[in-house]
C-alpha cells in the first residue's frame, strides 16, 4: 500500500528526522517500507523536498491497524516519543430528527456494530483542497466529494465506510443474511446472485450492499443526490472473507474487514466522512444512531487484561546496549504509545512521559527495577493476546538492532522426542538393507480410504479438501506407497525398494486419533551386492527377511509369522491370500506384508509383481529396543546335539521356542529348526504331522561340559517338547 509522508506527519508533532531515516526506522520495527519516491505536492518546501515522499509499504496481514496513515503515524509517535493528534472531528449541530433512523441487526454474531448518520441538503461535486491533492499524490481516482470522503477515511484511519442515497432507501436498515437466489447489482455494474452465507445491508424491500465488501448500484451517490445516510460498521471477518472469495470481489473494504477492523472506530469514521461531505454544504440531521451488540464488544474492544512483568521481558529478551536493559520506563513508553492502558498494583499509574527509545538519543529516565502491570489492550490490536505478544512489541519498537548479538545462556536439558530413538533405529536399519526412504501426502482419495482402512468407517474426511483426490486423511500408508511405486515404474525405474515412516489417522471429524506407521513397498530385482552373488527377482521371502531383521531390533519373547486367521476378518482384501502373512510379536499382530492382489494391481495398472507391507508402530514401540550384549568368547569346546521330533502340523514354532527358553539352561547357547518335513516329504511322517529336526548348541564359559551334564540337558529338552505333544523319533 502507498503512504504519503506529509499525510502521516500531519497527525504528529514535528518528527525530528527526514523521510529516509523515518522509513528505515519503520522498516526495522517490522513496518516495512519497500520503496521511497520523492514527489512534489501542495505543501512542498523546495528546501525540504525530502519531507514529502511516497512510501511503498508491505504490511503483514496481522497488522490491519497499520494499513492506513494514522496507524503508521502511531508507530512513528511511539518510536520517537511524539504526541499523536486525536481524530475527533467537530460536526455542526443540525436540526433534530423526528425519530432516530431505524436499524435492525438480525445477525448479531455477524454484525457487532452498525452506525448510521443522516446528512440533508448536501451538494455533490468534485473534491477539492486537501482531499483532491492527496488523492493526486497517491494516484487515487477522484469520483465525487461524497464517495471520495469514504475512500479518504479508509486511507486515513483504516476503517471502511459507505454512503447511501437516502432517498432511494425504503424503510429501515436491516442487517441480515441474503435470501437464496437474491440478486444485487454491485457498484462495479455486475449483477450478482447472492448466497444465504452472505451478509447484506438491506432495507425493507431489497439488498443494498454485500456487508464489508461492496455497495449496491441502485443506492449509490449520484450528482442528483441530496440526502445521504453514512454507514460505519463492524462485520465478522470470516463472513466478509467468504463473501469476498465467493464473488471474486477483493476490495479495500474487504481487505480490512476480513483481517479484523477496530470495533470502536465506526463513530469516529462516520464523523470524519460527514465532516468532509459537509464542507461543500449540507447539515446533520439528528444524532448518530449506534446499534451495538455487547457480546461482540466483549470479544474485541473489551478483552480481558493481560498480566505483564518487566522481569519476564528481561528474561526472554536478554541484554541490550543499555546496561539496565528493558526498564519499566521503556516498557511503559512502548505499551502506552501503542494504545495500551497500564495499571500497576490495581491503580492507574501517572502518565508516562514519552521519550525517544533510540539509545543513541536516550533521555535519562530513572529505573524503578522490575514491575508488574495489568495491561488493557487497544481495540485496534486484535493480534495482541498474551504476555509474550507484549514482550514482542517492546522488542520490536525498542529495536532488535539494540540487543546484543549473543545467545542467552541455556540451562535446561535436551529431552529426546518420544519414539525418536526407535524411529531412527528403523530408518538406519532399512537404509542399511538397501531400501530408500520416500514421503507421500497425508491426504488420500475416498476410494483409497475405503480400500486401505483397517476398520470400516474409520477414515476421517476433510472439511475443505483441496481436491477430490485429497479429500480424506489417510488411514493407512499402503495407498501412498502404491502411488509412489507406480510413479517410479511409470518413469522406467523397474527395481524399486521404498519405505515410509509417517502418520495415519482414524476416528471422526470430531475426534481424530493419530498413530505412527511404517510402510514398505518393493518390485523388480534385488540390488546387486556382489559379482559372486547375482541378483534375483524380489519374492515374498526377501520382504519377510527385511521385516524380520527390523523386528529383531526390538526385544521380545517371541516373534513368528503366519497367515491371518481365516475367521478374523483382518486379512486385507487387497493382498494376495496365498502370498501374504502377518507378523506376531509377543502375541500381538504388529504388521502384515505380502504380494499385492492381482485385481488391485490391475486396477492400478501395475504390470510388475508388487510386494507391500505395513507395520503398526504404535504397537511395536511398546517394546524396548534390543540392547546388544557383549561377552567374552568361551575358550571351551561347544557341543551340538540334534533331536528329531514328530509334532502336530499346527504346532507353532513360537511355542517350542518359548518352552525351550523357559528351561533356563545357561549353557544352551542357541537352538534352531534345522529341517522340517511334512507327510508328503517322508513316508515316516504320519498324516497331520511334521518331522522337526531341532538343532541345539551347548557351551560353558568356564569349563568343558561333561557327558552327564549333557545327558541332563538332553532329557529336559525331550521332556519339554513331549509336553507339547511331540514324540522323539527312534
Amino acid at each position: 500500500m502507498k503512504i504519503l509522508s506529509s499525510w502521516l506527519r500531519s497527525y504528529l508533532s514535528p518528527i525530528p528526522v527526514h523521510d529516509v531515516e523515518l522509513a528505515n526506522a519503520l522498516t526495522l520495527r517490522g513496518i516495512a517500507v519497500e520503496g521511497k519516491y520523492f514527489i512534489k505536492g501542495y505543501d512542498e518546501d523546495p528546501n525540504e523536498v525530502i519531507h514529502n515522499s511516497l512510501f511503498e509499504m508491505d504490511i503483514t496481514t496481522n497488522r490491519v491497524d497499520a494499513m492506513n496513515h494514522y496507524g503508521i503515524a502511531r508507530e512513528a509517535a511511539t518510536i520517537y516519543g511524539l504526541k499523536l493528534l486525536d481524530l475527533n472531528p467537530k460536526l455542526p449541530h443540525g436540526k433534530p430528527a423526528a425519530r432516530p433512523y431505524p436499524i435492525r441487526i438480525e445477525e448479531p454474531t455477524l454484525c457487532g456494530r452498525f452506525t448510521a448518520r443522516v446528512l440533508r441538503n448536501v451538494t455533490i461535486t468534485q473534491s477539492t483542497g486537501i482531499v483532491a491533492e492527496r488523492f493526486r499524490l497517491l494516484e487515487q481516482k477522484l469520483i465525487s466529494n461524497a464517495v471520495d470522503a469514504t475512500n479518504f477515511v479508509t486511507l486515513a484511519m483504516g476503517h471502511p465506510t459507505h454512503a447511501f442515497d437516502l432517498d432511494k432507501l425504503e424503510g429501515a436498515i436491516i442487517i441480515r443474511r441474503a435470501r437464496k437466489g437474491e440478486k444485487l447489482k454491485t457498484l462495479d455494474g455486475i449483477e450478482r446472485i447472492l448466497d444465504p452465507d452472505d451478509l447484506v445491508v438491506a432495507d425493507e424491500k431489497k439488498a443494498l450492499a454485500i456487508a464489508g465488501v461492496m455497495g449496491g448500484w441502485d443506492t449509490m451517490i449520484t450528482p442528483e443526490t441530496k440526502n445521504i445516510l453514512v454507514e460505519a460498521a463492524w462485520f465478522d471477518p470470516a463472513t466478509v472473507r467468504r463473501s469476498s472469495k465467493r464473488h471474486l470481489l477483493h476490495t479495500d473494504a474487504s481487505h480490512r474487514f476480513e483481517r479484523g477492523a477496530d470495533f470502536n472506530a465506526p463513530p469516529v469514521a462516520s464523523a470524519l466522512v460527514s465532516s468532509i461531505i459537509l464542507e461543500a454544504g449540507g447539515e446533520v440531521e439528528g444524532d448518530l444512531v449506534d446499534v451495538m451488540i455487547p457480546e461482540a464488544e466483549q470479544r474485541t474492544a473489551k478483552r480481558p487484561a493481560i498480566t505483564f512483568a518487566v522481569s519476564e521481558a528481561k528474561r526472554i529478551l536478554g541484554a541490550t546496549e543499555d546496561p539496565e536493559g528493558i526498564t519499566p520506563a521503556i516498557a511503559e513508553t512502548v505499551l502506552t504509545g501503542l494504545g495500551c492502558k497500564l495499571s500497576k498494583n490495581g491503580t492507574q499509574p501517572a502518565p508516562t512521559t514519552a521519550h525517544d527509545l533510540d539509545p543513541s538519543r536516550a533521555v535519562s529516565v530513572p529505573s524503578t527495577g522490575s514491575a508488574e502491570y495489568e495491561v488493557t489492550l487497544p481495540s485496534w490490536r486484535l493480534d495482541l493476546e498474551r504476555e509474550i505478544d507484549l514482550i514482542e512489541e517492546i522488542a520490536r519498537v525498542y529495536g532488535y538492532n539494540h540487543f546484543q548479538n549473543t545467545l542467552p545462556a541455556f540451562a535446561g536439558s535436551v529431552v529426546e522426542l518420544q519414539w525418536a530413538e526407535k524411529e531412527s533405529t528403523i530408518r538406519r536399519g532399512l537404509l542399511g538393507l538397501g531400501w530408500s526412504e520416500a514421503v507421500s501426502s497425508t491426504f488420500c482419495s475416498a476410494t483409497d480410504a475405503v480400500t486401505f482402512a483397517p476398520q470400516p468407517n474409520s477414515a476421517v474426511p476433510l472439511g475443505n479438501p483441496l481436491s477430490e483426490e485429497a479429500g480424506m486423511l489417510r488411514p493407512s500408508l499402503a495407498g501412498g506407497m502404491l502411488g509412489m511405486l507406480a510413479l517410479n515404474l511409470n518413469r522406467d525405474m523397474e527395481d524399486v525398494m521404498l519405505f515410509e515412516l509417517g502418520t495415519v489417522f482414524h476416528g471422526t471429524t470430531d475426534r481424530v486419533e493419530e498413530k505412527p506407521s511404517l510402510a514398505i513397498g518393493a518390485t523388480g530385482k534385488l540390488p546387486l551386492t556382489s559379482p559372486h552373488q547375482p541378483s534375483h527377482e524380489l519374492d515374498f521371502y526377501d520382504v519377510k527377511g527385511a521385516i524380520e531383521t527390523l523386528l529383531g531390533k526390538f526385544s521380545s519373547k517371541s516373534l513368528y509369522f503366519d497367515r491371518f486367521p481365516s475367521d478374523s476378518g483382518l486379512m486385507p482384501a487387497w493382498l494376495h491370500p496365498g502370498r501374504s502373512a502377518r507378523a506376531v510379536l509377543d502375541g500381538a499382530t504388529v504388521g502384515y506384508f505380502g504380494q499385492l492382489h492381482p485385481a488391485e494391481a490391475q486396477r492400478r495398472k501395475l504390470k510388475q509383481v508388487i510386494f507391500i507391507g505395513e507395520i503398526y508402530l504404535d504397537r511395536l514401540y511398546k517394546q524396548n529396543l534390543r540392547q546388544p550384549v557383549v561377552r567374552e568368547l568361551s575358550r571351551f569346546q561347544a557341543v551340538r546335539r540334534d533331536f528329531s521330533f514328530i509334532l502336530a502340523a499346527n504346532t507353532p514354532w513360537a511355542r517350542i521356542s518359548e518352552t525351550l527358553a523357559a528351561l533356563g539352561i545357561p549353557e544352551l547357547q542357541r537352538f534352531e529348526a534345522a529341517e522340517i518335513l511334512g507327510e508328503k516329504d517322508s513316508k515316516l511322517v504320519p498324516a497331520g504331522h511334521i518331522s522337526l529336526l531341532l538343532r541345539t548348541v551347548f557351551q560353558a564359559q568356564d569349563r568343558t561340559l561333561q557327558e552327564d551334564e549333557l545327558q541332563n540337558y538332553t532329557q529336559r529338552i525331550i521332556a519339554a517338547v513331549e509336553a507339547l505333544g511331540g514324540k522323539l523319533r527312534s
